[in-house]
């Protein structure tokens, strides 16, 4: 019989947002830059930004014609208001850390293990189109799977398709030494053998973020066992709207690279430190909202079941992490065809497969610029933009409309070509 865990809920109070230091820090010295910056604007030597230096000059005006006095009382409303705005935060803190929300659903049989990684088993019926779906190897499988109504696997398995999603875990000893060949040739490519092997038939290959690489470089490694490919929210070009990333990566790369080895793995906190800077203020945002929410509403428990997946990371081995920060974000290995996989290069124009691309409109961790070089290398490629962004393509109210519906139906075609 198959083994059969049910999800353990984390224990209160969450860790989360993490890293909260950071996330408290940053908003904190936000807050306190507002009232520094208040002495330079009265003596006319702040510099603005051109969208909005005609209103700063009109209000400006207003205040100086006021007296002195009306400086005095803004920078007393400003300290109120920094001080509103951060208790806002602390509270949706609060609030989410002491949440009654634990995830109910039960985690699924394993079809396959080997190491720290597994092979969920979601069907439902047999017979369907077998789907391996590739998570990315930074976050849980479970932002797949979710909650019972935002769970693209279990949607999948009740439109008569045969999902199977692998789950990574935490890396164990043996992980900790691979880098991405590695993964791919080994647990990746016997987790493709043992779903070819239940179901009797080549698998359709569902990739999403870094999983898309990974389900990309699974293609060309076994083309005999994929029946096709799809992309959700998949990077390519590393450097396509990313101004000057490039460059500090290049310049945090001795640092970072120290601190790498010295750790044996990419922290997970470290990790998502660096998800953070991509927008500073999203945090403080987001958990100042949620602490006006109803405790028990629907958007409420959406909200904490959210974090908890996104607080609930696993590191990068060292050598994984190397590959990712320093070859595809550093020097863009993958869109120059620098990135090898078993000596040899991924190359997706090599690709002779049905393949869908479904790319995020807004998306902020995978651009689309970034995505749609990949689908323009692959020949025949069907690209779908969508509304929202990388994970709102999951999980926004269109997602059932905007992806789940056209990716059940493109696997069920896609399939009958091969």
């Amino acid at each position: 019989m198959p083994h059969r865990r049910t999800s353990v809920p984390p224990s209160p109070p969450r860790q989360g947002p993490r890293p909260l230091p950071l996330h408290l820090l940053t908003h904190a010295s936000t807050l306190a830059g507002s009232r520094a910056a208040l002495p330079l604007w009265k003596s006319g030597s702040l510099p603005w930004n051109p969208a909005l230096a005609d209103r700063a000059a009109e209000l400006k005006k207003s205040l100086d014609a006021a007296g002195p006095d009306a400086w005095t009382r803004l920078d007393e409303e400003l300290s109120a208001e920094s001080a509103h705005r951060h208790q806002s935060l602390l509270d949706g803190i609060d609030a989410y850390r002491r949440h009654p929300y634990h995830r109910p659903l039960q985690r699924p049989p394993e079809l396959w293990r080997q190491g720290s990684t597994s092979v969920l088993d979601y069907r439902i019926v047999p017979g369907g189109v077998p789907v391996l779906v590739v998570p990315s190897l930074v976050n849980r499988a479970y932002i797949l799977d979710l909650t019972a109504r935002r769970s693209l696997v279990r949607y999948l398995a009740g439109r008569g398709l045969a999902p199977f999603l692998v789950d990574w875990d935490w890396p164990g000893e043996t992980e900790m030494g691979f880098d991405l060949t590695a993964y791919v040739t080994g647990p990746l490519t016997a987790a493709l053998e043992a779903v070819t092997a239940a179901t009797g038939r080549r698998a359709a290959l569902l990739g999403y973020c870094m999983g898309g690489d990974l389900a990309l470089a699974l293609a060309q490694h076994r083309p005999d066992l994929a029946a096709s490919l799809g992309l959700l929210a998949t990077p390519w070009d590393f450097h396509a709207g990313r101004d000057g990333q490039a460059a500090l990566v290049r310049a945090l790369a001795p640092s970072l690279g120290r601190l790498i080895d010295a750790a044996g793995q990419l922290p997970v906190d470290l990790l998502q430190a660096m998800f953070a800077s991509l927008d500073p203020g999203l945090t403080p945002r987001k958990f100042a909202a949620f602490a006006r929410l109803a405790r028990r509403s629907a958007k409420a428990r959406d909200f904490v079941a959210l974090e908890d997946w996104a607080n609930d990371g696993v590191p990068l081995a060292a050598r994984v992490a190397r590959e990712c920060l320093f070859q595809w974000y550093g020097d863009n290995s993958p869109a120059q065809g620098r990135w090898l996989v078993a000596g040899r290069p991924v190359a997706p124009r090599g690709l002779r497969l049905p393949a869908l691309a479904m790319i995020p409109e807004r998306d902020r961790i995978v651009p689309p610029d970034s995505a749609l070089p990949l689908a323009a290398a692959i020949p025949g490629a069907r690209v779908m933009m969508v509304k929202g962004g990388h994970v709102g393509m999951l999980l926004s109210a269109r997602a059932v409309s905007q992806v789940y519906r056209p990716l059940a139906d493109w696997l069920a075609v896609s399939s009958v070509q091969q």
